[in-house]
């Protein structure tokens, strides 16, 4: 018997239908991987198993036995917890304190027995081999650590079904690997895993069965050993993919205008020390390193986020002083940031307005703004770029993740660069809005845009360069060609073991 079951799930927003009668089942002591593109109703389903949602009609059963329309504390008195991408930790707690939330009984003029808080916190923390002080406040742990203290609150909670909604999206390679194997561990203990990633590595390396979802409505559901990353890519998108990265013909570029070119610049409050790399037209070089290499660092050094305090920058062939977002603006060099939610948009502001804000001095009249160069401009980018919005006064926070990330890169484009840094440009969304993305990209450098685009995925940095630079410990350890570039040597590299002098090439 299933250990949850939802059958002919519906729900609807306005005239929006997000669920359109999604059944599945859920088995203890199995990873269910649930899969689709932005939309497809993955986060929606979520929500109702939570019981942040009602939905309209269908069922939902656990151990046989109808629940009806969940609530959150329902949802977890029955043993259903989820994880989300951003963990919920009380940040000023203690990890023993936030433990502690859902599992002591809440009693007015209760005496808490913290011996027996911190035995038991530990002792959960340990079914997830991690030994961590449950004094420590909770602002202090890392992503991975705050994950792991929220999945040690679950299983204090006796929590049956465990759901994870992209719990890599923030993690390093080897965090990840530490994820997979602990969720390994309590598969075996028996737990039911509904399991949410965009990273379809992770899928096959994990998932028992996987469910495909598409526009509100269950596809397929299927063994993971049956499928192949076509066919899934081909039941997620609803047509064959031949594609994730764009057919590009790479071609050396050193014969190429240089751009952009760093020339020993460093910045001391940010560890980015003498890095040194040159960026032609039409290029794009890919930048790769591990969490803390100083990816980020750089590409904020570079928009003068962080201003440089040494070295030297050089854009077509003159010393260039860039000490302010603006000042690079008006330069030419664009930065579309890491956290689109956070950085790349203002989700409650209209996408037009979204996609004109760094142009508002062209759009001037007088005191006012001139609405319809605004809308001329927002729909020219819109049909471009091909973003999906209900109209262009719709709040962009409302979009899909990679229309918003389509969204963020209009605003850089519209000032009308010569240079553009993306920073993890499709972290997050689904396979095709990454193809889109990637085409995308692989058409502004046709154009003769120079691109730095800073990825943590190798397949993604393989597939798009022309040259690859890599960062270890706040500095570029090499640059290669990418024929001469494999995911061995990049990960040689990025740990500092190739001992190569960095340089521009």
């Amino acid at each position: 018997m299933a250990v949850l079951s939802v059958q002919g799930l519906t729900k609807s927003f306005g005239g929006v239908r997000a669920l359109r009668g999604v059944s599945l089942d859920l088995q203890s002591g199995e990873i269910h991987a649930l899969v689709g593109e932005n939309g497809a109703g993955k986060s929606t389903l979520i929500k109702i198993l939570s019981g942040a949602h009602a939905s309209d009609a269908g069922t939902i059963t656990m151990g046989g036995e109808a629940v009806g329309n969940l609530t959150p504390r329902g949802a977890r008195a029955l043993g259903i917890a989820v994880i989300y991408q951003q963990p919920a930790l009380l940040p000023d707690l203690s990890v023993a304190e936030n433990i502690a939330q859902g599992i002591e009984p809440r009693r007015l003029f209760r005496r808490v027995d913290w011996k027996e808080r911190r035995a038991r916190a530990k002792a959960l923390l340990a079914r997830l081999g991690l030994t961590l002080d449950p004094d420590l406040p909770a602002r202090s742990l890392s992503m991975p650590e705050k994950q792991l203290v929220e999945i040690a609150r679950a299983l204090g909670e006796e929590a049956r079904v465990l759901v994870l909604d992209e719990p890599t999206a923030s993690l390093s390679a080897s965090e990840v690997a530490r994820l997979l194997d602990i969720l390994r561990e309590l598969r075996e203990q028996g737990l039911a895993i509904v399991y949410v990633s965009h990273r379809l590595e992770e899928i096959f390396e994990i998932a028992d069965r996987v469910t495909v979802l598409r526009d509100g409505a269950v596809v397929e559901t299927r063994k993971a050993a049956e499928l192949s990353r076509a066919e899934l890519i081909r039941l997620m998108v609803g047509r064959e993919l031949e594609s994730v990265f764009p057919d590009r013909k790479a071609a050396r570029h050193d014969a190429a205008e240089v751009v952009l070119e760093a020339r020993a610049m460093g910045c001391l409050t940010t560890g980015v020390h003498h890095v040194s790399l040159a960026l032609r037209a039409g290029e794009i070089v890919g930048l790769f390193g591990l969490v803390h290499s100083g990816r980020t660092e750089l590409a904020r050094m570079l928009f003068g986020i962080t201003p440089a305090d040494s070295g030297k920058l050089v854009l077509l062939g003159k010393t260039v002083s860039v000490d302010s977002p603006r000042s690079a603006s008006a330069l030419g060099i664009a930065y579309v940031p890491e956290d689109r939610r956070q950085h790349g948009i203002v989700a409650a502001m209209p996408v037009s307005a979204n996609c004109t804000m760094a142009v508002l001095d062209k759009l001037r009249r007088g005191l006012l703004l001139d609405r319809e160069r605004e809308a001329e401009i927002t729909r020219s980018y819109v049909e471009r770029l091909q973003i999906k919005a209900a109209s262009i006064e719709a709040e962009a926070g409302t979009l899909s993740g990679g229309n918003q990330q389509k969204v963020a890169l209009a605003r850089s484009l519209a000032t009308g660069p010569k240079v553009l840094i993306l920073d993890e440009p499709t972290q997050g969304v689904d396979i095709g809005a990454k193809a889109e993305i990637h085409g995308l990209v692989a058409e502004l450098a046709a154009r003769g845009l120079a691109v730095l685009m800073i990825s943590s995925e190798l397949p993604e940095i393989l597939g798009m360069s022309d040259r690859i630079a890599v960062m270890s410990e706040g500095t570029i350890t090499g640059v290669l060609e990418v024929k001469d570039a494999t995911p061995d040597r990049l990960l040689s590299m990025a740990l500092g073991r190739f001992g190569l002098v960095a340089h521009a090439v």
